[in-house]
């Protein structure tokens, strides 16, 4: 029986990627094309080959790798042959809310007014230069305004010392996050600059998850992943 086995893998939000000898992609699934926009395939090629196995066959490491919104927390290498040499990342889970989402008390919200809200408030108390890139397309979408503008003034004041805040908004193409049994969009914020204070990393991760929202905290970098909630 001849059975096709791609469907399958391209419906699997794991990244897979087939390798030639050459470092030539043979194959690869739509959300590994999608990782494709944060990693070269230099890099994945050399991982892949620093992890596979000293004979033929598979094998499985654990590890943590990071290229902006994916986290892995293992990868899978096998070859059968000396031509082609396969890899697979495993997505660490996201944190669980503590609470379920009750979607009917949100509130339909233009984004970029409640961002421009908070980054002049942030502004009456901080000089730092900021410059601003958002997409201005982006639809009204229901969120917790309160929460959300806690959210905005906690990681915009972990830069308050920093020089030259960078600030883009912008949807992101093919990433999808289930909510309330429904499939959203995702919105991402990022404010970046030459460094942040901490202190308040633990409030940001845990207001982030009241709103259902993933955080990536970095030195120099907080990214919010926000649900496009219809």
């Amino acid at each position: 029986m001849n059975i096709n086995f791609e469907a399958f893998i391209e419906w699997d939000n794991s990244p897979f990627i087939l390798f030639n000898s050459e470092r030539k992609i043979l194959y690869l699934n739509n959300v590994a094309e999608i990782l494709f926009g944060y990693v070269s395939k230099q890099e994945l090629y050399d991982i892949a080959l620093a992890y596979a196995p000293q004979t033929f066959g598979y094998k499985t490491t654990t590890l943590s790798l990071n290229y902006d919104s994916f986290n892995f927390y293992a990868i899978t290498v096998g070859y059968e042959n000396e031509d082609q040499i396969s890899i697979r990342f495993y997505n660490a889970p996201r944190a669980k809310p503590s609470s379920p989402l009750e979607t009917d008390k949100l509130i339909m919200t233009d984004i970029n007014i409640l961002l421009e809200a908070n980054i002049a408030l942030f502004k009456t108390k901080n000089t730092n230069p900021l410059q601003l890139l958002a997409d201005q397309d982006l639809p009204s979408f229901k969120i917790d305004q309160n929460k959300f503008s806690k959210l905005l003034r906690k990681t915009l004041n972990a830069f308050r010392a920093s020089d030259s805040i960078g600030i883009t908004l912008k949807l992101l193409i093919g990433e999808h996050v289930i909510i309330a049994d429904k499939k959203e969009s995702i919105v991402q914020l990022s404010v970046e600059a030459n460094g942040r204070y901490h202190d308040a990393d633990d409030e940001i991760k845990s207001l982030a998850s009241q709103s259902h929202i993933s955080c990536l905290l970095k030195e120099h970098t907080i990214k919010l992943e926000i649900p496009l909630i219809q």
